[in-house]
């Protein structure tokens, strides 16, 4: 652990990745808040290994209102937060070959039904934008809005202000035992006892087995492992190629630097949590899976990684007080919005908790089908 940890605190936060992060910091100038964190430095499974970006369709149109609503904060936050933003322009194209019409034609539907700006496009359009697209790949749904995130800088922001009003950050202090006390709980943190009014759940891969050590019921948080490599290739691709997305989920690619993308096979492999490592297999696939859509010759793989991604059973985000545990908070299951959907999720979530209700489009959000009630 780090300095000694407070003998008791309002709100014990279990995880210190972009969930826990960001609601330490919304929470904090209200609460007496700490974060607990199993690992050597915060978000290294999941937040520390993200390739993220904000892309207002990514997740689906349940997921949507939350990114919609997180995106002035991300673009433009209060300066005492950051001095400058955490997005930089990128665009994005989710394509299909000629067999997936329909399929584009009922994305491009059902988000500018939402009022997201989305362009259908065409074979000569999609060439344009994509140097070496191979013919077949036909359709397209366009959006100008996607940017890349700065997660680094973002997680960091979250990570200054919250200490910045009082939260405290106990790192190598896994969640060892926990009992319901009176009103409160009685914790165990690497060896140390503290007593927590609250505990929020934001333990990512592990949120199950932190729920289970609380003697609360889990929710079916299952985590996935995610591939993303680097690589170097053969012709001159811009860096700002943009986001490339299958509507039918095989791969994503983009620019990284000139002459170099990074792309994953959009692989979600179950598994236990753990240190995720990529396999041979899945890297194989991303490669054969971009050269069926572009002709770009690939020199190296550069980098590979994987992380884990973690999804509820309905695939939605779950946060808010748990229906059977009214001291017990979950703030889990973001899979891959978790980043874009940070700064609605934290607001939201750290007004159940005694914040005052947020304003503006984070105010607009019906937390609601959110809440873990709906698994009770």
């Amino acid at each position: 652990m780090t300095a000694a940890p407070p003998s008791a605190t309002d709100v014990l936060i279990v995880g210190a990745g972009i969930a826990g992060a960001s609601l330490a910091a919304a929470l904090a100038p209200w609460r007496r808040v700490m974060m607990i964190e199993a690992e050597d430095s915060p978000g290294y499974h999941a937040t520390g290994r993200s390739a993220a970006f904000w892309h207002e369709t990514y997740g689906g149109a349940r997921v949507q209102p939350l990114s919609v609503a997180s995106f002035d904060t991300l673009a433009h936050p209060a300066p005492e937060f950051s001095e400058r933003g955490f997005l930089s322009p990128r665009a994005a194209l989710t394509i299909g070959h000629r067999g997936e019409v329909a399929a584009v034609d009922a994305f491009t539907a059902e988000f500018a039904a939402k009022g997201v700006d989305v362009v259908r496009l065409g074979a000569p359009d999609i060439a344009q934008r994509i140097p070496g697209v191979r013919a077949e790949w036909s359709e397209a749904a366009y959006e100008a809005a996607c940017s890349d995130i700065d997660v680094s800088a973002l997680h960091a922001a979250y990570l200054r202000a919250a200490k910045r009003d009082g939260a405290h950050l106990a790192i190598r202090a896994p969640l060892e035992s926990a009992r319901r006390v009176g009103a409160g709980w009685e914790v165990r943190i690497g060896g140390e006892t503290i007593r927590a009014a609250q505990i929020v759940n934001a333990a990512g891969a592990w949120a199950d087995r932190v729920a289970t050590v609380c003697g609360v019921a889990p929710v079916g948080i299952q985590p996935y492992r995610r591939t993303v490599i680097q690589l170097r290739l053969g012709v001159a691709v811009p860096a700002e190629l943009p986001l490339i997305v299958h509507v039918g989920g095989d791969f994503y690619f983009k620019g990284e630097s000139e002459g170099r993308v990074w792309l994953s096979p959009h692989d979600e492999t179950p598994v236990d949590p753990h240190d995720a490592a990529p396999e041979d297999v899945d890297v194989a696939i991303a490669i054969d899976r971009l050269q069926a859509v572009v002709d770009w010759p690939v020199a190296a793989v550069e980098r590979k990684w994987a992380g884990l991604r973690s999804f509820a059973p309905d695939r939605v985000p779950v946060f808010g007080v748990d229906p059977h545990q009214p001291g017990f908070i979950w703030c889990a299951g973001q899979g891959g919005v978790g980043i874009q959907t940070s700064p609605a999720i934290a607001a939201l979530l750290a007004a159940e908790l005694g914040a005052p209700s947020p304003e503006g489009a984070i105010g607009a959000v019906d937390p609601t089908p959110f809440a873990p009630s709906r698994f009770a």
